[in-house]
């Protein structure tokens, strides 16, 4: 497929930065990301109205006017050296903007991006910042924005440091900037920065940071392969419905029946022996768990979770026992559990490693909560959500709202003989069936 060939790139700062958000602290669940990459993910448009240097310059003018109410990502990380050889580290809303890239790919028409069966290689090229950990947001834009324009379409992607934002935060930023592009002097929703006070713990935390564990992340995916499964609103409770009549229950959601249905899909493929342990891992959002976290509140609130089961139980059980087994770790992320889980990493932090997985395992990202179809900057909705490199990890599945309501999109990491596996899986591709 045709190369990208860059045109700009420039520092957008907010045209009339808040006064009253100087410096924002980092919670635990930002700070157990320093040592991950930047977040890359962004969507699809038809081709604008305006074109060339004027939409170039609509976009930078509206993301201007959004920093404004989002000071953070204009800023930069700051540290803090304490004589115990502990570190401290806080986001300094100094303004001093955000990374504004403009690229042209006139080659590259949208049926080239979204006809294939997989992601074509090329996507991962319209984001920016490949490799570059959280922790270099010291010195680094905490937000890179690449506009792609394409023969008929538009990409807008964004890499957002993952220590200031989770996916909430970052599709509450985008939305609020597709409502400045359209025109609006007010956001729907405006952001929260004030940092939940949780049992005694106070602000900046301090951690120990090892030098020799801050080195550059290498992306090595290998011959992995994306692939998006799109599910119709029919399909899904017929899915849910079965995965509840197996237990008896109603208490199952239409998520956790679908990551059960990949989950025993995946590993019944692997061949694995009936005594070797699987793993799903979950990111469970506190917004809704937490009184102290509000749902406008900005940065990162979510609590990682796994469920574990032998593959023998996995396989040989429907998918409404593994449905079950995620729904009570979740259910048991209660806001006492919550706050324990907090201040036992203040006593002993532990940070994410970029690229690490445990063997046999799934890795669940995003949530079909955000409004990633909401997002018209002035020309309509997306056609398409996008991932940059840093998502492309063996066994990542990254879960989304549909087009239409009530829809789900998962979009799938593995190798070409696991996705064959699954296309010649009866059991799997009936499931799909509407």
């Amino acid at each position: 497929m045709a190369s990208i060939r860059f045109i700009s790139s420039s520092i957008v700062k907010a045209g009339n930065p808040s006064k009253e958000t100087e410096r924002i602290e980092l919670t635990p669940w930002d700070l157990k990301h320093l040592l991950g990459c930047y977040a890359q993910e962004g969507m699809l448009y038809h081709k604008p109205k305006p074109k060339g240097d004027a939409l170039i310059q609509q976009l930078k003018t509206s993301l201007s006017r959004t920093l404004d109410f989002f000071a953070p990502l204009a800023g930069r990380l700051a540290t803090i050296q304490h004589q115990d050889e502990t570190t401290s580290l806080f986001i300094d809303c100094n303004n001093a903007g955000a990374l504004f890239v403009h690229a042209v790919a006139h080659q590259i028409t949208l049926s080239d991006l979204l006809e294939p069966v997989y992601v074509p290689e090329v996507v991962g090229a319209f984001f920016g910042f490949d490799g570059v950990k959280n922790i270099e947001g010291t010195s680094k834009p905490l937000l890179v924005v690449q506009i792609t324009e394409l023969v008929d379409g538009i990409s807008i992607g964004c890499s957002i440091n993952h220590s200031v934002a989770d996916g909430a935060s970052f599709w509450h930023f985008f939305n609020s900037w597709s409502e400045i592009s359209r025109g609006f002097d007010y956001l729907s929703k405006l952001p929260i920065f004030k940092r939940p006070v949780i049992g005694d713990i106070g602000y900046p935390i301090p951690i120990p940071l090892k030098k020799q564990q801050i080195q550059a992340h290498i992306i090595e995916p290998g011959c992995l392969k994306t692939r998006t499964f799109y599910f119709k609103k029919k399909c899904i409770m017929r899915i849910k419905g079965k995965a509840n009549a197996e237990m008896n229950t109603n208490k199952i959601s239409s998520l956790q029946a679908l990551l059960s249905l990949f989950w025993q899909s995946i590993m019944r493929n692997r061949q694995l022996d009936r005594d070797q342990e699987t793993v799903i891992l979950l990111a469970i959002g506190l917004r809704p768990r937490l009184q102290q976290v509000a749902e406008e509140y900005f940065g990162n609130a979510i609590q990682g979770a796994m469920v574990s089961l032998k593959v023998g139980e996995l396989v040989e059980k429907g998918i409404g026992n593994a449905a079950w087994e995620i729904n009570q770790i979740v259910a048991n992320h209660r806001e006492e559990n919550l706050i324990n889980l907090y201040n036992s990493w203040v006593n002993n932090p532990l940070l994410y490693q970029t690229g690490k997985m445990i063997e046999n395992a799934l890795l669940i990202a995003h949530s079909p909560r955000f409004d990633k179809y909401g997002s018209d900057f002035g020309w309509g909705r997306p056609v398409a959500m996008t991932f940059g490199a840093e998502f492309k990890r063996h066994g990542l599945l990254i879960v989304a709202t549909g087009v239409e309501e009530g829809d789900i999109e998962i979009r799938v990491c593995l190798s070409p003989e696991e996705f064959q596996a699954l296309e010649n899986d009866e059991a799997f591709i009936d499931a799909l069936k509407i």
